[in-house]
C-alpha cells in the first residue's frame, strides 16, 4: 500500500510540475508545428517545380506540341560561293563550330547543288540554310556560284514559282565583299537575301557583311567580322533549338530586322554608299534604279537576262502603267530605254518619274539596235542541262540548245487578248522608224546569244558537249516579240540566217498577204490563226488594220501559194475560240498547209490587257479531243505528233506520211544545199517541202509511251524508272 501510495505522490507530482510549466509545454509543441508545416511547404514546391522541368523537357524532346515542331533544328545545311576560297574556309569553319552543338552539319559548294531540283525540299526540312557567299568583279556572283544566283532571280520574276513557293525555308545569309568597290559591295549577298525573302524564305538573323577593306571593316578585318558574326550565329541557333521565340518576325526588308529595334550598325555603316537606292525601294518589288537597270543592261548582266515566260512579278504590276508614253518626264534625269511610236523604235527618254517595274518588259531581252531583240529561250536551257527539248524539237527535229529566238521588228499589228508581252511593245499597220541594217542586226544577235550560252560555264548539270555546240547557233526563231515580217529587209535578213547555215521558223499574224507572197524561201513559215470567225478574231486578236478579216484571209491565200513548209499555228484559248470547229476546217481548206500545231493557251499573269485567268487554259486531255474532232473534218491529214509537257498536238498532211512511216522532221544540211542552189540560179530552180523532209522518231508520234518526251531527257529517264519500279 506504502509502495502504492509513493508511486501516486510521484504522479501527481509530475502532473503539478507539468501544470505549473505548462507555458513551455505550449511553446514546444507550437514550435514543432510549425516547423512541420515549413517543411512541408517547401517539399511540396520544389517537387512541383521538378514535375513541371520534366514535363516540359517531354514537350520540346517530345515534339508534343506545335510550337516545338516550328523550332525544331534538323541540322544545318551551309552553302558557299567562293573564288579566292575565303568563303569555302568560313564555311568549314562555321560547320565544325555547329558539329560541337551536336547537329548534323552539311558544307556544299553552290556549284555542286542544283536548286531547281533539291531547294524547295528545304521548305519542309527543319533544317537551316546559312549562304555565305562572296562578290566578285562589278558585283558578280563567283563562278561556283553564277547558277544559283540566276535561278534564284528567275525563281523570283516567273509566276509559275509563285510568291510562296520557298515558306518555310529558314536562312541566314553572310556576304563577303570589299567596301572600297563602293557601286558593288557585297551586291550578291544582298541579293541572295532579297530573292529569298521575295519567295516567302524566313530569315533566322539579319544579314551580316564581312569586310575585307580593313579600313572600314567593323572589327578590323573581314575575319574578325566572320568570327563576330559566327558567334551571333551560334547563339541564335541554340535559342532555335531550345524552342525560343525568334527575334526577326521574317517580314524584315531588305536585310534589315525591325524587330530588333534598330538595324545593326554593321549594315548601316556599310550601306550608306553602295546601296543608297535600296532605302527607297518599294516592299514588294525590290527594285534598282533606272540608271543600275541602264548598267545592267549595257554591260550584259544576268539581271537582263530573263525569258519571256518568266515574267513573274513584272506582269503582276504591268497593269499599273502602260510603257508606250512619252509624256513621262523626270528632272532627276534617270534614263532606261523605252518604247516610242516616232523616230527610233527605242529611244532614250528620261523615266525616273514612272512607277518602277511599270516600264520594261524588254529589260528581258537583249536589245539589239533600235528595234531588234533576242533572248535565250528556257528550253534551251532545258536541253543544255540534258532535260529535253522543245516542241519544235518533238516535230521537227531542231536542237534546242542551239536555237536563238529573235526578232528584227518589236513592233506588231495587233493587240492579242493572250500577249505575253502585255502590250508592252509599239504597235502600228506600217513602218514607220528609222531602221537598222540587217548585217548588224544579226551579228549583234550571235554574239548577245552566245555571250547568254556563256554564262551556263560550268554550271552543274550542263553537259558540255551540248554547251559547246550551243556556241554555233544553228536555228533561229523569229517569234520573239512582234512582226518579224513587217521589217523592210525580211528577206536580206533571211538570207544572211541561210549564209551563216542557221535555219529560219518564221512566225507572222496574218496581217501581211504581200509581204508573205514576196518573202524569200524560209524553212518553214508560220501563220497564227488565232480564230475561225471575223467577230472572235477581232475580239481575240484586236488587230489594228479596219480592213482586218479581207487581209487574214488574203495571208492564207499567200500562205497556200508558198512551196517551202508552212504551218497553221492555233492557240486554244477556252471559252473564247474553242467552238467553231467547221469554220477552223474551212481555214485549212483555204491556205492548205502543211502542218497544224494545235497548243493550249499559256496563261502570263493578270494585265489589264485582258481578263483571261487560268480557268482559260484547257487541259490537255481537251486540247487532244479538239484536235481529234478537228482531224475528222479535214480527210487530208492526220494526227501526227504530241510534246505533251507543252501541251501541244500537231496535225500533218499525209503527203507527208511516206511508206507507212511519218516524216515531220527536217533534213535542215539538205534544206541549206536547196537554198544555195535556188540563190545560185537566180531563184529559177525551185524545191519543195518534202524535198527536205526527214523521218520522224517512234518516240516523238502521237499515242507513243514516250507522249513526245526525248528518251534522252533525263527526267523522263527518271518518270520512265519511277513507272517500272511502280510496275504501272
Amino acid at each position: 500500500l506504502d509502495v502504492s501510495m509513493d508511486m501516486w505522490d510521484h504522479f501527481y507530482t509530475c502532473l503539478v510540475s507539468l501544470w505549473l510549466h505548462r507555458f513551455y509545454v505550449y511553446s514546444v509543441v507550437a514550435f514543432g508545428i510549425s516547423t512541420w508545416i515549413v517543411v512541408q511547404f517547401f517539399t511540396t514546391k520544389t517537387k512541383t517545380k521538378v514535375t513541371e522541368h520534366i514535363s516540359k523537357d517531354k514537350l520540346v524532346n517530345g515534339s508534343a506540341t506545335l510550337q516545338a515542331k516550328e523550332v525544331y533544328v534538323a541540322g544545318v545545311k551551309i552553302f558557299y560561293g567562293s573564288q579566292t576560297g575565303t568563303a569555302k574556309r568560313f564555311a568549314k569553319d562555321l560547320g565544325e563550330s555547329v558539329i560541337s552543338l551536336n547537329l548534323p552539319v552539311e558544307v556544299i559548294s553552290m556549284g555542286d547543288y542544283d536548286p531547281d531540283d533539291c531547294l524547295a525540299e528545304e521548305t519542309t526540312s527543319r533544317n537551316i540554310c546559312v549562304f555565305m557567299v562572296a562578290t566578285y568583279t562589278d558585283g558578280q556572283p563567283t563562278e561556283s556560284a553564277a547558277w544559283f544566283c540566276k535561278w534564284l532571280e528567275e525563281a523570283v520574276n516567273d509566276f509559275r514559282f509563285g510568291k510562296t513557293y520557298l515558306k518555310g525555308l529558314r536562312y541566314a545569309v553572310f556576304g563577303l565583299g570589299n567596301s572600297a568597290y563602293v557601286d558593288h559591295y557585297n551586291t550578291v549577298g544582298r541579293n541572295i537575301d532579297r530573292w529569298l525573302w521575295m519567295l516567302s524564305a524566313s530569315r533566322i538573323m539579319t544579314r551580316a557583311e564581312g569586310d575585307c577593306n580593313v579600313a572600314q571593316s567593323k572589327q578590323g578585318s573581314i575575319e574578325a567580322d566572320f568570327e563576330a558574326w559566327k558567334a551571333k550565329f551560334l547563339s541564335r541557333l541554340q535559342a532555335l533549338c531550345r524552342g525560343e521565340k525568334k527575334p526577326c518576325s521574317g517580314k524584315c526588308k531588305k536585310g534589315k530586322c525591325k524587330s530588333l529595334g534598330k538595324q545593326s550598325k554593321e549594315s548601316s555603316d556599310h550601306e550608306h554608299g553602295a546601296s543608297e537606292y535600296e532605302n527607297t525601294e518599294a516592299e514588294e518589288l525590290f527594285e534598282s534604279s533606272s540608271e543600275e537597270e541602264a548598267d545592267a543592261e549595257e554591260a550584259g548582266g544576268t539581271n537582263s537576262v530573263i525569258d519571256v515566260e518568266d515574267l513573274g512579278n513584272i506582269m503582276s504590276n504591268m497593269k499599273k502603267a502602260k510603257v508606250l508614253l512619252l509624256s513621262h518626264q523626270d528632272e532627276r534625269g534617270g534614263k532606261n530605254i523605252i518604247l516610242s511610236g516616232r523616230g527610233k523604235m527605242i529611244i532614250e527618254i528620261n523615266v525616273s518619274a514612272l512607277p518602277v517595274r511599270q516600264f520594261y518588259l524588254f529589260l528581258c531581252y537583249k536589245l539589239i539596235g533600235s528595234h531588234s531583240g533576242v533572248k535565250l529561250c528556257r528550253w534551251t536551257k532545258s536541253m543544255l542541262r540534258g532535260r529535253g527539248g522543245c516542241y519544235k524539237h518533238t516535230f521537227y527535229g531542231i536542237e534546242s540548245h542551239r536555237c536563238m529566238e529573235a526578232t528584227p521588228s518589236l513592233a506588231c499589228a495587233n493587240k492579242c487578248v493572250f500577249c505575253w508581252r502585255h502590250h508592252t511593245n509599239p504597235v502600228g499597220t506600217e513602218w514607220r522608224w528609222k531602221m537598222d541594217q540587217p548585217e548588224m542586226i544579226l551579228q549583234e544577235a550571235i554574239e548577245n546569244h552566245q555571250n547568254m550560252i556563256k554564262q551556263f560555264k560550268g554550271v552543274s548539270g550542263v553537259k558540255a558537249d551540248r554547251f559547246e555546240e550551243a556556241m554555233t547557233a544553228k536555228h533561229c526563231a523569229l517569234s520573239l516579240v512582234g512582226e518579224p515580217i513587217m521589217y523592210p529587209e525580211i528577206n536580206r535578213f533571211v538570207k544572211l540566217l541561210h549564209q551563216h547555215s542557221i535555219s529560219s521558223f518564221l512566225v507572222t499574224n496574218a496581217q501581211f498577204p504581200d509581204e508573205i507572197r514576196n518573202l524569200e524561201p524560209v524553212t518553214q513559215l508560220y501563220v497564227s490563226v488565232d480564230a475561225s470567225t471575223k467577230e472572235s478574231l477581232r475580239r481575240i486578236d484586236r488587230p489594228l488594220f479596219k480592213d482586218f478579216w479581207q487581209r487574214f484571209l488574203d495571208s492564207l491565200k499567200a500562205l497556200s501559194e508558198k512551196q517551202q513548209r508552212t504551218v497553221y499555228r492555233l492557240t486554244l484559248v477556252k471559252a473564247w475560240n474553242v467552238d467553231d470547229l467547221k469554220a477552223y476546217a474551212d481555214l485549212i481548206s483555204l491556205g492548205k498547209p502543211d502542218f497544224i500545231e494545235v497548243k493550249g493557251v499559256t496563261y502570263c499573269g493578270e494585265s489589264s490587257a485582258s481578263n483571261l485567268t487560268m480557268a482559260n487554259v484547257p487541259w490537255h486531255e481537251e486540247v487532244v479531243r479538239f484536235v481529234q474532232e478537228l482531224a475528222d473534218l479535214i480527210p487530208d491529214y492526220e494526227i501526227a505528233c504530241e510534246h505533251e509537257h507543252s501541251n501541244c498536238l500537231l496535225i500533218a498532211h499525209k503527203k507527208f506520211k511516206i511508206n507507212g512511216e511519218w516524216c515531220t522532221w527536217i533534213d535542215y544540211d539538205r534544206f541549206q544545199e536547196l537554198v544555195r542552189e535556188h540563190e545560185r540560179s537566180g531563184g529559177s530552180k525551185t524545191f519543195t517541202a518534202a524535198d527536205y523532209a526527214a523521218r520522224t522518231p517512234r518516240w516523238a508520234l502521237f499515242g507513243s509511251r514516250e507522249r513526245g518526251f526525248d528518251p534522252l531527257d533525263i527526267r523522263y529517264q527518271r518518270k520512265n524508272k519511277a513507272r517500272d519500279i511502280s510496275g504501272c
